[in-house]
C-alpha cells in the first residue's frame, strides 16, 4: 500500500487494485480505485467512490485488504451506498446531462465518468423505487442504455439479492 496524504484534509490516501473479473481468455482483470487508509497495520481502507466494474462494493465502505495481490477483501462495514452502474456505447454525455443532476438532486454523487459509462453513489434511504424510476425513465429516454447495481445482487449468480441494507433499517 503506497500511502499519499492530502493536505487539505489530513487523509492518507491511495490507490488498489481490485479484482473487477476474468477476460475471456480466463486473465483476472483489476481495476484501480482510490481508498483512505483507516488503519495501515491491519491493512483497513474505506472506498472513495463506488466503482465501475468491481462488484459488491460503494463509496464509503470500509474494507480490510485480505490478499492485495490479487484483490481479495473483505467488508467491515457498509456505507449504506448504493453502487450504479450506467453503460451506453453511443457516448454517455447525453445521459450524464439528464442523470448527474437528478442524482445530485437526490443526495447522490457522480463518482465515475468515461465515454461510456457512469458509476453513481447513493444513500439506500431514498428508496429502491424512486431510484430505479429515475433510472428507467433514463433508459427508455436514451436508447441503448442500461443500468445496474453495483453491490445489491450476489457477484456469484448475479441476481440473489445481499439485503445488507436490512442491517441498516433493523437499528431504526
Amino acid at each position: 500500500m503506497t500511502e499519499e496524504t492530502d493536505n487539505n484534509d489530513n487523509i492518507e490516501r491511495t490507490e488498489i487494485a481490485f479484482l473487477a473479473g476474468v477476460s475471456q481468455d480466463d486473465q483476472p482483470v483489476f481495476e484501480s480505485l482510490e481508498v483512505e487508509i483507516v488503519n495501515v497495520q491491519e491493512e483497513v481502507v474505506r472506498l472513495s467512490k463506488s466503482p465501475l466494474f468491481v462488484r459488491n462494493l460503494a463509496a464509503g465502505d470500509v474494507i480490510k485488504l485480505v490478499n492485495p495481490a490479487i484483490g481479495e477483501y473483505e467488508i467491515e462495514r457498509r456505507s449504506g451506498n448504493l453502487s450504479i452502474r450506467v453503460f451506453r456505447r453511443q457516448g454517455i454525455n447525453a445521459v450524464a446531462d439528464f442523470l448527474n443532476p437528478a442524482m445530485e438532486k437526490l443526495g447522490g454523487s457522480v463518482d465515475l465518468q468515461t465515454d461510456a459509462a457512469l458509476s453513481y453513489s447513493i444513500h439506500f434511504s431514498i428508496g429502491f423505487t424512486l431510484i430505479e424510476k429515475l433510472l428507467d425513465s433514463c433508459c427508455e429516454r436514451f436508447v441503448d442504455t442500461v443500468w445496474y447495481y453495483g453491490n445489491v445482487y450476489d457477484p456469484d449468480d448475479g441476481s440473489t439479492p445481499l439485503l445488507w441494507w436490512q442491517e441498516f433499517t433493523d437499528l431504526e
